[in-house]
């Protein structure tokens, strides 16, 4: 019996993880603003956006935004 609140987080987890791959291909650090602008653009879930729309305002890096948002990338 799969268990679909983890194969829901999984998907969640690869689709944040591609997120922050992209974004911060080339940067060090990226702003809160800049991370939520683009995952509304690539029509990532809900509960995800609403995350990362409660990040505090900021410069993050890439380990920094992934452990906050429960990523894998780092």
């Amino acid at each position: 019996m799969t268990d679909d609140a983890s194969v829901a987080g999984e998907e969640d987890t690869g689709a944040l993880d591609d997120l922050l791959n992209d974004i911060y291909r080339g940067q060090e650090r990226v702003t809160q603003a800049e991370i939520y602008r683009r995952a509304v653009a690539a029509d990532l879930p809900a509960e995800l956006l609403a995350r990362i729309d409660s990040l505090p305002e900021g410069e993050y890096a890439v380990d920094e935004v992934s452990d906050l948002l429960g990523g894998t990338v780092g």
